[in-house]
């Protein structure tokens, strides 16, 4: 089963980077994924911090370099991935 937190995070993704809901989040990477470059990193930050109500640190925006590791920085936040 799909947590919710996981489709926000998915949802941000396909907003800031235009990516398909079909496609393979647990792969993309910076850099890797078509459309994810240094101006849509920052739309993607944008969109991650207004889906969790969140704000992320520089270290943490800098950081973000796969969803994988989205999930992992958004989660010090309090939100549960499980």
């Amino acid at each position: 089963m799909i947590s919710y937190p996981v489709e926000k995070l998915k949802g941000a993704f396909i907003s800031a980077l235009g990516v398909s809901p079909d496609d393979d989040f647990e792969s993309m990477t910076y850099g890797q994924t078509p459309g994810w470059d240094s101006v849509a990193h920052m739309s993607l930050i944008s969109e991650i911090e207004n889906a969790f109500d969140i704000m992320l640190a520089t270290d943490d925006v800098i950081g973000m370099s796969s969803f994988q590791k989205a999930k992992e920085i958004v989660a010090r936040s309090g939100v549960s991935f499980d």
